[in-house]
């Protein structure tokens, strides 16, 4: 079996090693707190597979969600997100600026009337579609 071991020729070369350590080992531990993930589901609105798809684009397209699987039989989104990375107020607004309401945030009234037919559908806050 055999043994590394760092020779060095004077006291400056063995603090560059040391230094060098110190980094490799700091930049690993602050590597790890940046891993932190949060799981998390709430409602969203829609109906069909165009949908799942809107919705979850949304939501992926967000630096820091790793994962979104939303249900349609539930209405509920999935998430898997580094809260570090992105809060989850920007996740909800992402979805809602696609046209679809979450349990926090309305979608804005002109993108949810540009969603195709079978994606309308029926706002809780009474709003109704208006299609051109």
């Amino acid at each position: 079996m055999e043994v590394f071991v760092l020779k060095f020729n004077n006291y400056n070369n063995m603090k560059k090693y040391l230094f060098i350590l110190f980094l490799v080992i700091f930049s690993n531990s602050n590597a790890q707190n940046n891993l932190k993930k949060d799981e998390i589901s709430f409602k969203v609105a829609g109906n069909c597979e165009m949908c799942k798809m809107r919705i979850e684009k949304a939501a992926l397209s967000l630096k820091g969600v790793k994962y979104a699987n939303w249900s349609i039989p539930d209405n509920q989104i999935r998430l898997i997100y580094n809260p570090r990375r992105v809060e989850l107020i920007e996740i909800h607004n992402s979805i809602a600026n696609s046209g679809h309401d979450t349990s926090v945030k309305s979608a804005p009234t002109e993108t949810y009337n540009e969603l195709p037919i079978c994606c309308l559908y029926v706002r809780e806050n009474n709003q109704s579609p208006i299609k051109k």
